[in-house]
């Protein structure tokens, strides 16, 4: 059962390490309000997260097949027992790993909506404040009417 839950282990933190430079990537992408580059990955990220989370139940199976308990504390007490440091190496970069996609993944939803209030602020400018005060009507026309002066000769 070691090997098996040793081997869940690794395949989660590889996978973690995808996720983490997937959202490292969209960070780039956003800063550099690249849509193109981020449509393209959109689908990766959402497999790969996905991945994640079913590495992450398969190694709870695999820590309760084990006799622990499917909790952090379960996980430690089965690294603790490991003879070699390559289990509690691979739990702490896992760890590490999840706090930074974590972390950068929020700087990413900050960027986002950044992003989102920017566009929405270049669209009121767009359609005026209100539709009344706007410059241009539906027809492209201005709205503004200038009065006429009757030149009056005599």
């Amino acid at each position: 059962m070691d090997a098996r839950l040793m081997d869940s282990l690794n395949e989660e933190r590889d996978t973690m390490r995808s996720l983490f430079a997937l959202i490292q990537q969209e960070q780039t992408f956003l800063l550099e309000a690249d849509i193109n580059g981020l449509n393209a990955i959109t689908d990766e990220k959402a497999g790969t997260v996905a991945r994640v989370a079913k590495l992450a139940n398969t190694r709870q199976h695999a820590l309760t097949a084990a006799g622990y308990p499917q909790s952090e504390a379960g996980m430690q007490a089965w690294v603790a027992s490991q003879t070699t440091g390559s289990a509690a190496d691979a739990w702490a970069e896992l760890l590490a790993l999840t706090q930074s996609a974590k972390e950068t993944n929020r700087v990413n939803g900050l960027l986002i909506n950044t992003h989102l209030t920017r566009n929405q602020l270049a669209l009121n400018v767009l359609h005026g404040a209100d539709q009344r005060s706007g410059f241009y009507g539906p027809d492209g026309q201005s709205k503004i009417s200038v009065a006429a002066r009757n030149l009056v000769i005599g």
